[in-house]
């Protein structure tokens, strides 16, 4: 990975399957320390742009460049030492439910390090300790609630120190009260750590609280319509899609009742 400020640069991009075009010309950047929102309706194609991003499907056309590694255009051990930099929380946490938490989030250190026993234990409790769930160690997914688990989930995908944390959906089923505290420990982290975050979601308090650069995929014209700060976007797009779905069609409502 480079030190430049351009982590992740999407080009002329479409994304599809088959002879089936998603979105088309996709043009985005992501800059390190982001915590960059990939928001949309429903069928827009946010999952899809998360699996070419994270190397589990590859683009119909146009390049996601890493740095200054054009992503599928290198080769696949190329490709697998970028992906190491990643951690992914997905939607559902996928902890392993046979497993405690600490066994969850030492797997990947087992897996991709040479670290002893001792030393994996260390690293399992201070990545539980910053997610605030210190002392659980020794409790399985089933014995702790949902926001709980999506912070072990955190936990895990920071496992290996990754410099770019993605995330789908990651307030799914919680409360409000779990979700704001998930986005909290969001920008503690981001703060803390310097990880930039690439995040599917479209929970509207998520993304006005925590980011800071999105793209809005249309599912109508099947492209891009706004990229930028979505608290800018609110107050100055003039893309009426855009403003209703920053706004939920209140804005609509309003005008209706006037």
């Amino acid at each position: 990975m480079t030190g430049s400020e351009a982590q992740i640069t999407v080009s002329d991009l479409d994304m599809g399957y088959g002879d089936f075009i998603l979105m088309r010309d996709l043009n985005f950047t992501v800059r390190k320390g982001d915590i960059f929102i990939i928001m949309g309706g429903s069928g827009c194609g946010k999952s899809t742009l998360m699996k070419i991003l994270i190397g589990l499907k590859k683009p119909s056309r146009g390049q996601v460049v890493y740095g200054d590694v054009n992503f599928w255009e290198a080769d696949p051990q190329e490709r697998e030492q970028i992906m190491r930099h990643f951690g992914i929380l997905y939607q559902s946490g996928a902890l392993w439910s046979s497993m405690t938490l600490a066994e969850n989030i030492a797997l990947p250190l087992e897996q991709y390090t040479s670290l002893d026993r001792r030393q994996i234990g260390k690293i399992v409790s201070f990545k539980l300790a910053l997610v605030g769930l210190a002392g659980f160690e020794e409790f399985y997914p089933s014995e702790i609630s949902g926001g709980m688990k999506k912070r072990a989930a955190l936990a895990r995908a920071m496992a290996l120190d990754p410099d770019i944390l993605f995330f789908d959906e990651p307030s799914a089923g919680l409360d409000p009260v779990s979700a704001r505290l998930l986005d909290d420990l969001i920008l503690e982290l981001k703060e803390s750590l310097g990880t930039t975050f690439v995040v599917v979601t479209h929970e509207l308090a998520s993304i006005f609280a925590i980011g800071n650069n999105s793209v809005y995929l249309d599912v109508d014209t099947r492209t891009m319509t706004a990229s930028g700060d979505p608290r800018k976007l609110l107050a100055e797009s003039s893309d009426p899609k855009v403003r209703n779905f920053l706004t939920r069609g209140e804005e609509s409502a309003h005008a209706q009742v006037l």
